[in-house]
C-alpha cells in the first residue's frame, strides 16, 4: 500500500504523522511512504532523513493525498482537507468527532473508512494511542498552568511549591487517568499540594498508595467538586469518556467562586472539555478570562513539544497502522478487536456507538 503523510496544518501543529523509523519498518513490509515536503521541520526531521529512510517526498498536500491509500495524521483533517476525502483511502489520525459535527458530516458524505486513535481501547479499557499524547498533556498542563499563575500573565501570582515559609499553591486534578496522573505526578515534583478527583474508587486507592500518600484523593461528586474548585489556584481537568462528549463538571457557577486570577487547563478541550466556559483556543492565543478565572484550552497542547510527541505517537500508532496496511481496513478491523473500536465511519455510516451517540447520529454495524 500507499502511506501518504501530510503536513499539519493546524495552528501551531508542529508534530508529524511518522518518524524515519516508521517509514523504515513499512517499507520493510513492502509499502511505500509518501512524505509531504517540509511535513518534518517542527519536529526537527528534514526531507533527507525521510529520503534516507526510504520515503517519496512530495512537492504538494493534493500530491500525498491523491497517491495514498491510507492517510495517517496527528491532528484531525480541517475543512479545507474536507475535499481530500474519498471512500477507497483509509484515513487515521485523531478525529474527536463528538466535539466536531462537521467533519463527521464531511466523513459520512465522503464515505471514508475513519479510524480516530482515541477510540483505539484494548481489553482492559486501557487507550494505547491516545496514553502517549495523554502523557505528554498532563505533564504539560503543571508547566502552562505554573506560568499562567504568574501576575505577570493574569494568575494571582502564586509558585506552585512556593519556598519555605510560605503556602504551596493548591493543584486540583478532575479525572485520574492517564493525562490526570502525569498532571498530578508533575505538581508534586514541583511540590504544590495536589488533590485528585475521580469516580473509581478503587483506582484513588491506587494512587495513594503509588504515591505513599502525598496526595490527596477525593470521591467525584458535585458537591466535592465545588468545595475543592472553590479553594483552588490551578485546577486541571482530565475526564474522558472514550468517544463521547466530555461532561461538564466545573460549571460557571463554581468558578465564579474561585479566587481572582485562578487558573483552569482543560485538558479534555479536544473532546468539547470539561469546564462548562470552556472553547478551544490556540497556542497563538492560548487564554482568555471568566469571572477573573484564566481559561488555557488549547486543543493540540502536544504540538508545543513536537520532538518528544512525534517520537511517542509513531511508536504507539506503528503496529496498528502495519496491521491496516497488511490487511486492508475491513480485515484489520474485524481481525483486532481494538483496532475495530477505532474505526468511527465506513460507507457513509456511523459505526462507533459511543460518537453516534454524541453526535444524535444512527450507529450501523461495521
Amino acid at each position: 500500500m500507499h502511506i501518504g503523510v501530510p503536513t499539519e496544518i493546524k495552528n501551531s501543529e508542529n508534530r508529524v504523522a511518522m518518524t524515519p523509523a516508521g517509514v523504515d519498518a513499512l517499507i520493510s513490509h513492502g509499502h511505500q511512504v509518501i512524505v509531504q515536503s517540509g511535513a518534518g521541520l517542527g519536529a526537527h526531521i528534514p526531507d533527507s532523513v525521510y529520503r534516507a529512510a526510504g520515503a517519496v517526498v512530495a512537492g504538494s498536500s493534493d500530491e500525498v493525498w491523491a497517491r495514498a491509500d491510507i492517510i495517517t495524521k496527528v491532528k484531525e483533517p480541517l475543512p479545507s482537507e474536507y475535499g481530500y476525502l474519498r471512500e477507497d483511502q483509509i484515513l487515521f489520525t485523531y478525529l474527536h468527532l463528538a466535539a466536531n459535527r462537521p467533519l463527521a458530516d464531511a466523513l459520512l458524505t465522503a464515505r471514508t473508512p475513519a479510524f480516530a486513535y482515541e477510540t483505539v481501547q484494548l481489553p482492559d479499557r486501557s487507550l494505547p494511542l491516545l496514553s502517549p499524547m495523554s502523557e505528554v498533556a498532563g505533564r504539560l498542563s503543571v508547566v502552562v498552568g505554573s506560568y499562567f499563575l504568574m501576575s505577570t500573565q493574569g494568575g494571582c501570582g502564586t509558585l506552585i511549591g512556593g519556598v519555605a515559609g510560605t503556602p504551596k499553591a493548591k493543584v486540583v486534578v478532575i479525572g485520574g487517568g492517564t493525562a490526570g496522573e502525569q498532571a498530578a505526578v508533575n505538581a508534586l515534583g514541583l511540590g504544590g499540594d495536589v488533590t485528585v478527583i475521580d469516580l473509581d474508587l478503587h483506582r484513588l486507592r491506587e494512587l495513594e498508595n503509588r504515591y505513599h500518600g502525598r496526595l490527596h484523593t477525593r470521591m467525584s461528586s458535585r458537591w466535592e467538586i465545588a468545595t475543592q474548585v472553590a479553594t483552588a489556584d490551578l485546577v486541571i481537568g482530565s475526564v474522558l469518556i472514550p468517544g463521547a462528549s466530555a461532561p461538564k463538571l466545573v460549571t460557571d457557577e463554581m468558578v465564579a467562586s474561585m479566587k481572582p486570577g485562578s487558573v483552569l487547563v482543560d485538558i479534555a478541550i479536544d473532546q468539547g472539555g470539561c469546564f462548562e466556559g470552556s472553547r478551544p483556543t490556540t497556542h497563538d492565543n492560548p487564554t482568555y478570562v471568566v469571572h477573573d478565572a484564566v481559561y488555557y484550552c488549547v486543543a493540540n497542547m502536544p504540538g508545543a513539544v513536537p520532538v518528544v510527541s512525534t517520537q511517542a505517537l509513531t511508536n504507539a500508532t506503528l503496529p496498528y497502522l502495519l496491521t491496516l496496511a497488511d490487511n486492508g481496513w475491513e480485515q484489520a478491523a474485524q481481525g483486532d478487536a481494538a483496532l475495530g473500536g477505532g474505526l468511527n465511519t465506513a460507507g457513509g455510516r456511523v459505526v462507533n456507538r459511543a460518537v453516534g451517540s454524541a453526535l444524535g447520529l444512527p450507529v450501523a454495524q461495521a
